[in-house]
């Protein structure tokens, strides 16, 4: 049974075959309507269930089309309306049943340790579609794009602008299971955890830390950001906002990097504060095709999970 918790959790090769695969069955269905089976419908017969804790779009969306695409169904609960570890029922019998009635599960949650409980005592495989402290499965996406647009990602310089929240926690694992050189510009007290940082240095990682956008953008094959406010911050927002303007990503920025450079974010978007419209909607953007691209890269995890 495996499990897609955090990407550094996997190796290389793995990563690497899911990336593929990814590619692979996107092409094959190229002529097939959005809601088409895949010919090979390799999980007939089997179930996901996901549970959403947080807000979504993409994640439910692309799910639910992912494991339909693959010849399976789904079910969507809301933890309001099951016992998921609270009232009588503990955490570990929550799974037991779930493990009966699925054969995998994706979590959304706000606390990365339920995720990792969860998959202690679940029979089944569990997926991160997304935790306060790692995005995963949209990385693994980004990845996917990147080569779509650009080619092969290793050795090429990607620049992330903003808050070092769990976004960056995923592209810093990623950096290092994909061989790519990734710079990080924030302003100070925004910093990713020290924790990655050394498990990066440990793993040889090409990582660089600093508080200048504008070096950090130089030459870059890629500028990524996210949202300044996330769904689980309780800080002075205002205050926040006013010490990340200067790594708001606008067209000043775009041309600091190459020409052919492109522009990701994983949405949703505060146009105006992290990104401008100019930016967003513009050439260099491959927000819309990350999006798509999450049903595909999706679709391999599962498989992946599921040894298929």
């Amino acid at each position: 049974m495996k499990n897609f918790i955090n990407i550094s959790d996997i190796s290389k090769k793995e990563l690497r075959l899911i990336i593929d695969n990814a590619k692979l069955r996107k092409e094959n269905r190229a002529n097939l309507k959005k809601n088409s089976i895949d010919a090979d419908a390799p999980l007939e017969g089997k179930i996901l269930i996901m549970i959403f804790e947080k807000p979504s779009t993409r994640t439910r969306i692309s799910f639910d089309l992912a494991v339909k695409q693959l010849g399976g169904k789904s079910l969507i609960l809301n933890p309001n309306d099951i016992h998921y570890g609270i009232g009588n029922e503990s955490l570990h019998d929550t799974a037991k049943i779930l493990s009966q009635y699925a054969d995998i599960v994706m979590l959304r949650t706000d606390a990365h340790k339920k995720v990792e409980d969860f998959s202690k005592y679940l029979n089944i495989p569990i997926i991160n579609g997304l935790t306060d402290l790692s995005h995963p499965c949209q990385i693994m996406s980004d990845i996917m794009t990147f080569e779509e647009l650009k080619g092969p990602i290793k050795n090429k310089k990607i620049v992330c602008l903003g808050d070092g929240n769990n976004v960056v926690y995923s592209l810093i694992e990623a950096a290092v299971q994909f061989d790519f050189e990734l710079r990080i510009a924030c302003p100070k007290g925004f910093e990713p955890s020290k924790d990655i940082l050394q498990w990066a240095k440990k793993n040889k990682g090409n990582i660089s830390v600093t508080k200048d956008p504008i070096d950090a953008v130089s030459s870059a094959d890629c500028v990524i950001t996210d949202k300044w406010i996330s769904m689980s911050d309780k800080i002075n927002k205002k205050k926040k906002k006013k010490m990340l303007k200067p790594y708001q990503v606008n067209n000043k920025i775009m041309k600091k990097a190459n020409k052919d450079s492109i522009f990701m974010h994983c949405l949703p978007a505060s146009r105006g504060e992290e990104v401008t419209n100019e930016v967003i909607d513009g050439k260099q953007s491959a927000v819309w095709l990350e999006a798509l691209n999450r049903i595909h890269v999706q679709k391999s995890i599962i498989e992946w999970c599921l040894n298929n």
